[in-house]
């Protein structure tokens, strides 16, 4: 399995287009082959910082998200919107099993 983690901030004047093309984005990426969470969340006391959570089968899902038409869409987006700063990083990780 292969994490993506980290954090997005973007444009605070830009805030409300922002979360309709994640909105968009996410709708259309939770679906997607290989991919088993999919998840931006805003991060509690901040305008326009959002958390990044992905689990994916493997690289090569994580390559074709990345090619998905419905990307380019949101890379579009975020142009538009404005990014901030921008922090992710892929974890390799192993087996998942229930906590407890």
């Amino acid at each position: 399995m292969l994490i993506v983690t980290g954090n997005i901030e973007l444009n605070p004047e830009n805030i409300d287009a922002g979360r309709e093309a994640i909105k968009a984005m996410v709708a259309d990426t939770v679906v997607e082959d290989g991919c088993q969470t999919y998840e931006f969340s805003q991060v509690v006391g901040t305008d326009a910082t959002f958390r990044v959570y992905e689990e994916w089968d493997d690289a090569a899902a994580l390559a074709a998200h990345a090619k998905a038409p419905h990307m380019a869409v949101f890379r579009a987006a975020l142009a538009e919107v404005g990014v901030v700063s921008r922090a992710l990083w892929t974890i390799e990780a192993g087996t998942k099993s229930p906590l407890g």
